[in-house]
């Protein structure tokens, strides 16, 4: 009976997050914010609470993340990183003082300590590659002068998670500064290590992994990808870190070909870990921090379009097209909702998964308008000031 109880729910599951990917796509939006409200829909103080299946999405929920930072690792060459870290870490620094540093400080002005303060630090500061990206696509912008300048501020984000990560498992989990500091070091010799092993050894990983056969190639890249995300977390590394090191070292035809096979995979599970977060969100805990996310969300809108403004201004690109690339960095998504995770799965600051989760839901939203309208609102505010002052012709 218990086994007949976990298919139908599971398979409700499943089935109404396909219907809302659907509905997402018609209207060219991204998916994660029906997916978040379905998590609340199905959890405590939801429509229909789960009961045989949240072990299992719970399970699920980590792969997502894994996966997550798998395909983003994919995304990247170990050259294409450090010549990011070269040239673009003047934007990287931007990009954190202007979007970290107001999480921080809210954090600490609703009295909730160091600890979620560092947390919902990251929260504002990653920006959602993967609705840039969509974004980018949908507004034919790939080609634009200022897509370096975003790409850069995001492959920024995407290396600096490598470092952050392992620093907030380590201080939600409540170690030590002794342990916490040994922890950091691990990541930081791991991710030196996996670069330059990528930079000297790509090509000889990249064929050991390599199979002509889909199915061997799929076994290999997900077996190691879950055997070092395990051993990662062992180490309190945090098993996302293994998963983005493990895609940074494969590249090539082979990160070409795992991509293309782990792509369903990880929509599937990616969307069962918004699932999950959701699960573990009260809607009626949204209501007292809804005008705290708002506030927020409405401060960090803005530093994200003034962090894009500075790198694209930095590169040279014209004022159209710095308007553009702040516009575009707005969304926040699903590496936010991971940050969280962390800390609402340890029970760090109640607060904190309700606030995580409105402010998710209002930028993931708000991103895509900001990225299409930033750039013409803001020229016309230009010239309507330029036209006001003009001197008034006289007769």
């Amino acid at each position: 009976m218990h086994a007949a109880v976990f298919l139908i729910e599971f398979g409700a599951v499943i089935l109404v997050l396909g219907i809302l990917g659907r509905l997402a796509g018609r209207f060219h939006f991204s998916p994660i914010p029906l997916y978040l409200l379905a998590g609340l829909a199905f959890g405590n103080g939801g429509l229909v609470p789960l009961g045989a299946s949240q072990e299992f999405i719970a399970v699920g929920a980590e792969i997502g993340v894994v996966l997550l930072l798998l395909m983003l690792g994919l995304e990247y060459s170990a050259s294409d990183l450090v010549t990011s870290l070269k040239t673009q870490y003047p934007a990287g620094l931007v990009d954190f003082t202007l979007n970290a540093v107001p999480g921080a400080v809210a954090a600490l002005v609703l009295g909730w300590g160091p600890v979620p303060a560092v947390v919902l630090a990251g929260v504002t500061w990653i920006s959602s590659s993967g609705v840039i990206a969509k974004v980018l696509g949908d507004l034919g912008r790939v080609g634009n002068r200022e897509t370096p300048a975003i790409l850069g501020v995001l492959v920024l984000e995407d290396l600096a998670m490598a470092v952050y990560l392992p620093v907030v498992t380590a201080l939600v989990a409540g170690v030590s500064l002794a342990a916490g500091s040994v922890t950091v070091a691990i990541a930081l010799a791991a991710a030196g290590a996996v670069l330059f092993v990528a930079l000297r050894y790509g090509r000889t990983i990249s064929r050991f992994v390599s199979s002509d056969d889909p199915e061997k190639l799929l076994l290999v890249v997900l077996g190691l990808t879950l055997l070092v995300a395990g051993v990662a977390q062992r180490l309190q590394v945090s098993a996302a870190v293994g998963a983005f090191l493990v895609g940074i070292a494969l590249s090539g035809e082979v990160a070409e070909g795992a991509h293309t096979l782990l792509s369903p995979l990880k929509d599937l599970f990616a969307a069962v870990f918004f699932v999950f977060f959701g699960l573990h969100t009260d809607p009626a805990a949204m209501l007292p921090v809804l005008v705290p996310a708002l506030v927020l969300a409405l401060v960090t809108a803005a530093t994200k379009i003034a962090t894009g403004y500075w790198a694209a201004r930095r590169a040279g690109v014209g004022e159209r097209g710095r308007w553009r690339a702040g516009g575009t960095l707005v969304a926040r998504g699903e590496f936010s909702i991971v940050i969280a995770g962390l800390a609402v799965t340890a029970g760090v600051q109640p607060e904190l998964g309700p606030l995580a989760t409105a402010y998710v839901l209002i930028l993931v939203v708000v991103g895509p308008l900001t990225a299409r309208y930033t750039e013409p609102v803001a020229m016309r505010l230009r010239q309507a000031r330029e036209g006001g002052r003009r001197p008034v012709p006289t007769g």
